[in-house]
């Protein structure tokens, strides 16, 4: 039988790069976070995060399990606002930062609508190439993919896949490449995000019947390019200038186009999901509640899959 501190505890391991960061978000031990996962994994019978010493990693039943945790305590949570009417009279300020390319495509919209619907509400929306470095007094924070500062509770918005991908001329000198070690022969086309110095990588082989998945690799990208905008990576790599790693909601419109190949595909990297990242543990406020429900509803499903994958 799962409890609600299990669902607690995965959506910590969720957002978390290391047991010790979804410790400090439980206020428990590491050692008491380690026993509370392997008791919940023999109890369900499945292995749901992969612990190595550079942190941890959730597995495919994993990934499914704080999905489904997340989803759990939202609706948990928003009990006493939904009882007491507050969802309909969102009044105040409400400050949102999001990345500059996802936060043009599909925070900006979500914001039109919102104001449309809560008129009372002021908005305030700040686009950065390092959100959390520009967080200081924001009600939510847009981030793609897990975080690392613990003093952000994550709430899950929308999977996100992350690909390998070049331009179909690119990708045919590309016929070789079998293992993501043999990268450092190409050209690779670098994001620098959130003040990150190194582009790395991590990579797991795609399981098959009767086989069993390989150890995770992990490689640096590095290039004669290099951006802190994600879409001028893209353009150069439509111009076939080299090797880019994308995130899936904005490269599938473009390999569903045929503008861009996937690369390596029978390898998967750790995915980025879409979070809201809010400052304290404690006390979801009215205006934090009506900008969740409504980005959950915008993005079920997500629309870089409704639009079609590579």
């Amino acid at each position: 039988m799962i409890e609600l501190d299990d669902m607690r505890l995965f959506r910590a391991l969720g957002v978390s790069r290391s047991l010790a960061a979804a410790a400090r978000l439980l206020n428990l031990t590491p050692p008491a976070v380690t026993v509370r996962l392997q008791r919940l994994e023999e109890r369900l019978g499945v292995r749901l995060a992969v612990r190595e010493a550079r942190g941890i990693s959730l597995t495919d039943e994993g990934q499914r399990l704080h999905q489904e945790a997340n989803e759990l305590l939202e609706r948990i949570e928003a009990i006493p606002s939904r009882v007491s009417g507050e969802m309909g009279s969102a009044t105040g300020n409400l400050r949102i930062v999001a990345p500059f390319g996802f936060g043009r495509a599909h925070i900006a919209p979500l914001v039109r609508d919102l104001h449309r619907a809560h008129p009372k509400l002021t908005i305030s929306l700040a686009l950065s190439d390092s959100p959390l470095t520009a967080a200081a007094g924001a009600d939510v924070v847009v981030s793609i993919g897990n975080i690392k500062a613990s003093s952000w509770v994550g709430h899950y918005l929308a999977p996100n896949e992350r690909y390998l991908c070049a331009s179909p001329a690119f990708a045919r000198r590309l016929r070789k490449l079998a293992h993501p070690s043999e990268l450092a022969q190409y050209e690779c086309l670098c994001l620098r995000e959130n003040d990150e110095d190194v582009t790395r990588l991590r990579f797991m082989q795609a399981e098959t019947e009767g086989q069993t998945a390989a150890r995770a690799v992990t490689i640096r990208m590095s290039g004669a390019l290099s951006s802190n905008d994600g879409t001028v990576i893209s353009d150069w790599a439509l111009d076939g200038l080299g090797i880019i790693e994308r995130s899936e909601w904005d490269a599938a419109r473009l390999i569903a186009s045929g503008k861009l190949v996937r690369v390596l595909p029978a390898w998967r990297l750790e995915p980025a999901p879409v979070m809201a990242l809010l400052p304290t543990r404690h006390g979801v406020s009215s205006r934090q509640r009506v900008f969740l429900d409504a980005a959950k509803q915008a993005f079920d499903p997500a629309p870089w899959r409704r639009e079609g994958r590579g």
